[in-house]
């Protein structure tokens, strides 16, 4: 595939300086790199298709252990990734982990409810961690994780692979360096049609909420990294269910308009009912977007002058490397803990709003 000079320099600066000087030399680096070993726990949707394929790409992390509570899921892995039996755990023995030298990185791949209790867990059990978006189900938990992770020495990472997307470090770089001036406006969007109505996401329990706690979170994202600044204050409007059975338990549509402290708005919409994927930027001398912007691919970047040059990547490798890269080299990575509690301050600014028939709520 062809790669342009933009996306070389985008690689470079995730990658390091080897890069820079020669591709050649690069991934001469790579092949003698040191690797860190990795944990999934939970061996869902998103860790069978999307992590431990990409986990296969890596340069700087490896799949050697896996966590779940389906027996029946290990022969598979076992058979396709060669995983040890004594790097086999099930959520009971999982605090054992702490003797296996074998795990330096444990990815948290459960429902939102169950994030805090592992990453606390993982952190005393002496291992860095990745945890899945959204951090929480609430502000205090994500406090309670960030100071676990602190008081044990480890990094704690959230599993926005998006902040190591080529279109969307653009639309950052757009941004900040102010090439069509200043962001007035972002719209952003996400939302799917939800299936099985058994699924753990539409039980408030497991989930902690609706679309919003799970792709309204992108949306949030997508408006603070493209404004560049933290938003002061929400109004946000819960719509009429059309399905009250199937949603009965979570929000299935929600709209709400965040205000930042130079005036500009963004206006975002999430919902379990239809399809809605776009983030768009207007600026003071033009404007930007990437159209299916929080998909695992496919990404489409525009310009009002023009087409975003790049090629798509597979996301969730680079946000692996990038995050174990930060942890060889002993540095802060691009998304901790405190990045994740900011948007969980969002969420619960904007159910407060909701809830209180879209009254404004500061965001603390």
């Amino acid at each position: 595939m062809h790669q342009s000079r933009r996306d070389f320099l985008q690689y470079s600066a995730l990658f390091g300086a080897a890069a820079v000087a020669s591709p050649l030399a690069g991934f001469a680096g790579f092949s003698q790199q040191k690797k860190l070993g990795i944990a999934l726990i939970g061996l869902g949707g998103y860790a069978t298709n999307q992590l431990a394929p990409a986990l296969l790409q890596t340069q700087y992390v490896e799949l050697r252990g896996i966590v779940t509570g389906t027996p029946s899921k290990i022969p598979k892995w076992v058979e396709k990734y060669r995983i040890p039996e004594k790097n086999i755990y099930n959520y009971e023995n999982f605090d054992r982990i702490k003797d296996n030298k074998d795990i330096d990185v444990v990815y948290i791949v459960l429902p939102n409810s169950m994030h805090a209790e592992f990453t606390v867990r993982a952190a005393k059990a002496g291992k860095h961690v990745i945890c899945e978006k959204p951090m929480a189900v609430s502000v205090a938990e994500g406090r309670q994780m960030i100071d676990a992770c602190k008081k044990a020495g480890k990094q704690l990472a959230i599993g926005y692979r998006l902040h190591y997307d080529p279109f969307h470090l653009e639309m950052m770089r757009l941004s900040r360096e102010k090439v069509f001036g200043e962001v007035k406006l972002v719209e952003a969007s996400d939302g799917f049609r939800a299936g099985d109505p058994n699924q753990w996401r539409l039980k408030h329990a497991l989930s902690g909420g609706g679309p919003l706690m799970d792709v309204g979170i992108y949306a949030i994202q997508g408006a603070r990294y493209t404004i560049g600044l933290e938003p002061v204050s929400v109004t946000a409007q819960e719509f009429p269910k059309t399905d009250p059975v199937k949603f009965k338990d979570v929000e299935e549509s929600l709209a709400w308009q965040l205000q930042f402290p130079n005036g500009a708005i963004a206006n975002s919409f999430t919902t379990y009912i239809t399809g809605v994927n776009r983030l768009y930027a207007a600026a003071e001398k033009g404007w930007f977007e990437v159209n299916n912007a929080f998909g695992y691919g496919g990404q489409q970047g525009r310009t009002s002058t023009g087409a975003m040059p790049f090629t798509h990547i597979n996301q969730q490798a680079a946000h692996m490397d990038g995050v174990c890269k930060a942890i060889l080299e002993n540095r802060p990575n691009n998304v901790p803990g405190e990045e994740g509690l900011r948007d969980m301050k969002v969420i619960e600014a904007i159910y407060a709003s909701a809830a209180a028939g879209g009254k404004p709520v500061k965001i603390g």
